[in-house]
């Protein structure tokens, strides 16, 4: 016999749970602390399960009732309905549906993980091209002809990089959208191909030793924008790290006694803290800047305040002000000269320079064991390289004199 509003008014609590039928699985059990909770068993997959609808009276008999045959009409369809009520309470605790709000909870949930600083502000950077078009949109309405929109004004202005990597971040955001219940497809996927590609473009560099040579002459007769500009590209060329690990650089990674330099998780590109060993050039020069910057956090610190790091754009302008164009040499053509230059000497391992140049091995057993097994290797190589910066920086002509006159 089907319940009554009256019926359930009427109902007393006894010693026991008991349960009260309505009909097509559909009951109210009665506690003895006096709630009322509505309940429906059914079957799936040849399995008894049990769906919970909520407490009367603030589930109504009329709203379990349709709950109840909601519930149904997915079994018809051969859909688990407690796996439906499980993502809609997960689009609940989730949050907002709109893009933007779904884009930062992704954008919280990473910086919560720790990734770095910069891949953070990379991140926002790419998504304001979306925000702007899909920002209100609710995530599960968008399709791939709303993106491609977003896309198209990038691909006009030539901006083929950016908009490759609009495309993967919105995708992310997508991914983490399915994830969380609010979205059932990633349309970026469909949008393969429907773009200019880019042609990638190799960061310029100087990879011939006599015109290195110019370069650190250069560099050493600078005198622009101060003192720690010329210090941070006589140390790139020395160290060849990551341009944004140097100009970010703290005095507390430096153990000068010791002659290493930690870069730690937070700012490294591959996520975990890289040592590199210094050479006594790199002490001295460090060494000599710690007199002038020492007393802040920063080992660059920008020119207009202490609270900030070196601008990105400082050494780029140093390079362009010596005649150094961006399609010559840019800070981080450093570490592609290093690269050539040692590799082409035959006296270092491949894998030793890699792992200098801090390059992920995918294999992270073996990673693991290359920072440990190389790192006198490394040692010496970065003795030797900082040696061969004095020898190349002196010109052939230079050298060849010396050796007449040692000789004579």
């Amino acid at each position: 016999m089907s319940l009554t509003d009256t019926a359930i008014r009427n109902l007393k609590p006894s010693e026991k749970p008991r349960k009260h039928a309505d009909g097509e699985g559909l009951y109210l059990l009665v506690n003895p602390n006096g709630s009322k909770l509505w309940r429906m068993k059914f079957r799936f997959g040849g399995k008894e399960k049990t769906l919970a609808f909520g407490a009367y009276p603030a589930v109504t008999l009329k709203h379990a009732r349709t709950l109840r045959d909601e519930a149904k009409t997915s079994l018809a369809r051969a859909v688990d309905p407690s796996v439906i009520v499980k993502v809609e309470k997960a689009q609940r605790v989730a949050g907002g549906n709109s893009f933007k709000e779904i884009a930062e909870e992704l954008l919280a949930k990473k910086e919560d993980e720790g990734k770095a600083v910069a891949t953070m502000k990379n991140k926002r950077f790419y998504l304001k091209f979306a925000l702007a078009d899909l920002g209100s949109r609710p995530v599960d309405e968008i399709r791939a002809p709303e993106i491609l929109v977003a896309l198209r004004k990038l691909e006009k202005r030539e901006k083929l990089a950016t908009a490759g990597r609009v495309r993967a971040v919105i995708g992310e955001v997508f991914r983490y959208a399915i994830a969380t219940g609010r979205a059932e497809s990633d349309p970026t996927g469909a949008l393969r191909g429907a773009i200019k590609a880019n042609k990638p473009r190799h960061q310029s560099a100087i990879t011939d030793a006599n015109r290195f040579g110019d370069l650190l002459r250069a560099i050493d007769a600078y005198e622009g924008r101060g003192e720690g500009v010329k210090v941070a590209l006589q140390l790139m060329a020395l160290l060849y790290p990551r341009p944004g690990e140097l100009r970010q650089a703290e005095w507390k990674e430096f153990d000068l006694y010791n002659a290493t330099w930690t870069i730690p998780a937070s700012r490294a590109k591959m996520r975990r803290d890289h040592k590199k060993p210094l050479p006594r050039q790199a002490v001295a020069l460090l060494m000599g800047l710690k007199q002038w910057t020492g007393t802040g956090r920063f080992v660059f610190p920008s020119e207009r305040t202490v609270t900030r790091s070196m601008s990105d754009m400082a050494m780029n302008t140093a390079l362009r002000s010596m005649g150094f164009s961006k399609d010559t040499h840019v800070p981080h053509g450093f570490r592609t000269t290093a690269s050539t230059l040692l590799n082409q000497t035959g006296n270092f391992s491949p894998d030793a320079i890699e792992a200098e140049l801090a390059h992920l091995d995918r294999n992270t057993v073996r990673a693991a064991y290359n920072r440990g097994a190389y790192w006198e290797e490394r040692v010496r190589m970065a003795a030797w390289w900082a040696n061969e910066c004095d020898r190349i920086r002196l010109g052939a002509e230079v050298i060849q004199l010396k050796e007449k006159r040692a000789l004579s």
